[in-house]
């Protein structure tokens, strides 16, 4: 990883650049397939801003931020989850965002980020983490297969 790069729990001075990095994982989705990845706002920014906010502040989240200087590269957000019998799903913790500035790339920020969120989510007392990430994103499945995550599940849509 980045010798200059901290793993650390966001702060609100971290949350508006954590959200314009979310706003690009946004776009990014959006980019792969419009009709599967909405954007569900004009300020998606702003809209990340705020449910960053309620995130801190609620015992069953973690957002965290990797800082390289004085500079937020990247954020990950997870939270711990009840059973879900919808989607047949045991208690765990779900990883829902992790992204890195396209400039700090395969130097180690993705891993450790999720590495750290997998420590934090454990503490918090998941027997497990899970994950979805886009078809086409081969890096991050690479990225997740070599931490340990398994291929579970594949979703599919159908548009009407």
């Amino acid at each position: 990883m980045l010798s200059d790069c901290q793993i650390i729990p966001a702060e609100e001075s971290h949350l508006r650049p954590a959200a314009e990095l979310a706003a690009r994982l946004v776009q990014f989705h959006h980019q792969l397939d419009p009709r599967r990845f909405a954007i569900l706002s004009n300020d998606v920014a702003g809209g990340y801003e705020r449910w960053f906010r309620q995130c801190i502040a609620n015992p069953q989240a973690v957002v965290l931020v990797a800082i390289a200087g004085q500079r937020v590269i990247g954020y990950a957000y997870g939270s711990l989850e009840p059973r879900n019998w919808n989607e047949l799903l045991d208690a765990c913790g779900l990883l829902h965002d992790v992204f890195v500035d396209e400039r700090y790339r395969s130097r180690g920020v993705g891993a450790a980020l999720v590495e750290q969120m997998v420590r934090r989510l454990a503490a918090l007392g998941a027997p497990r983490v899970v994950l979805k990430t886009a078809a086409s994103n081969q890096a991050a499945q690479r990225l997740f297969a070599q931490m340990g995550f398994r291929q579970t599940m594949i979703e599919m849509t159908r548009e009407l």
